[in-house]
């Protein structure tokens, strides 16, 4: 996988992938390699190394308002979202998961 797979492929539109919702910074779609019934990922449009590296909390309140505007347009009641940092993070690139199994 590249260093960062969501500017250097999905914003680049090197792949296409199935968009949910996007906003002027923030895009929602569904995962390309799926690991849950539901899988979406929620990034910035601006490159943020992770979630240590946001300057500007607004960033993540819009992102937050994405995640829960697709919650509620797919209808789902239970679901997680997750961030991974440091070593745990594949892309070094701020990201969310939201996953569910209904």
């Amino acid at each position: 996988m590249p260093e960062d797979f969501y500017c250097d492929f999905a914003l680049n539109n090197k792949i296409e992938v199935e968009k949910i919702k996007e906003t002027e910074d923030v895009l929602a779609f569904y995962h390309t390699k799926p690991s849950y019934k539901i899988h979406i990922v929620v990034i910035p449009k601006l490159h943020i190394d992770n979630l240590n590296s946001v300057g500007d909390l607004e960033i993540i309140k819009e992102i937050f308002m994405v995640i829960k505007d697709v919650a509620e347009e797919l209808n789902l009641k239970d679901f997680k979202v997750i961030n991974n940092n440091g070593k745990y993070q594949d892309s070094k690139h701020l990201h969310f998961h939201v996953i569910s199994d209904n």
